[in-house]
């Protein structure tokens, strides 16, 4: 057995640089553990697969922001009375707007709301510029340009120059945790963001890809010369050894079974900047869990170097509480 530290890692680089298909198949190897088979020409052959399969889920693991100007706000108002899930629209002006969603929510809005002007002009545009994403989707004729829309599609240069309320709402941050099932199990019931996690039920930890070994993380609650360590030491061996036994004749899905919360796994957060406000300020509290508050003081500080104008009040705040 393996004993790990809990680590986090912001994977920024995809959004700075535009590469959204490969932040997305980045995203879902994680969770077969297959990033080994990445390569510059993977991307696009790993979404098509997932959008054969249903696996949709993946395609939350980026964001569209466009700038959006009507002849007609009638135009805007049609398409906010639908409610669409999870977009973020700000009128900035008028006739003018910004409007955010992952790839997932834009197929959505194909699906359920094909009727609309806008969906027409948005499913288009999008279309032209990552067909992969879409074209599965675009009628017999294809997606119609519709009169009095301009799209224009926002540069991570132009997100990241947006106003503080803006910034928050429309820039969205991914980070990749390495951490035990505990903390992910608390952290998947914040809402909204996207997650996609090491799969237990695909996963074979007997093989030679994972060292024929399960992974543990160490716990924060026990010295490491302590008695009560040695004991979750022992529980840990047992488990793993139950594991691997039934492996072999077992499905992983089955054998997982007797894996504990200790368990190593690895979870891909995508969220926007407030929703990560929202987490910390919840899980960096003194009240939280200790496992999820010793990854989050650690992330904190992080964030807030990238972004000082949204967590310098939360950092300086979970600093006052150790005083």
């Amino acid at each position: 057995m393996r004993i790990l530290e809990p680590t986090f890692e912001i994977l920024d680089d995809y959004f700075k640089q535009g590469k959204i298909l490969e932040q997305i198949e980045r995203c879902g190897r994680v969770c077969y553990k297959s990033e080994d088979r990445i390569t510059k020409d993977s991307a696009i052959p790993f979404i098509k697969g997932i959008i054969k399969r249903g696996h949709e889920s993946v395609l939350e693991m980026a964001q569209f922001v466009l700038e959006i100007r009507v002849d007609s706000e009638a135009i805007m108002h049609k398409f906010f009375e639908r409610i669409p899930r999870f977009c973020q629209a700000d009128k900035i002006e008028r006739h003018k707007y910004i409007l955010s969603a992952n790839p997932r929510a834009f197929r959505d809005l194909a699906r359920d709301h094909k009727d609309l002007k806008l969906v027409k002009a948005l499913l288009h545009f999008l279309t032209r510029k990552y067909p992969i994403l879409f074209e599965d989707l675009a009628p017999k004729r294809g997606w119609i340009p519709q009169d009095g829309i301009n799209l224009k599609l926002l540069s991570p240069k132009e997100i990241d120059a947006l106003e503080l309320p803006l910034l928050l709402r429309h820039r969205c941050l991914l980070v990749h945790f390495t951490v035990n099932r505990a903390v992910t199990h608390e952290l998947v019931r914040h809402r909204i963001a996207s997650y996609l996690q090491e799969s237990q039920r695909y996963c074979r930890y007997g093989e030679e890809k994972f060292g024929g070994e399960v992974a543990f993380i160490r716990p924060c609650f026990f010295d490491p010369e302590s008695k009560e360590f040695a004991l979750w030491k022992e529980a840990m061996e047992n488990a793993e050894k139950s594991y691997l036994e039934l492996l072999k004749t077992s499905s992983p899905q089955a054998a997982r079974t007797v894996l504990p919360n200790s368990c190593k796994t690895e979870i891909m957060v995508h969220c926007s900047l407030a929703e990560w406000v929202h987490i910390l300020r919840l899980r960096a509290s003194k009240a939280a869990d200790p496992s999820m508050r010793e990854i989050m003081l650690k992330l904190l500080p992080a964030l807030n170097e990238k972004f000082p104008s949204v967590f310098t009040p939360l950092l300086e705040a979970v600093k006052a509480q150790e005083e």
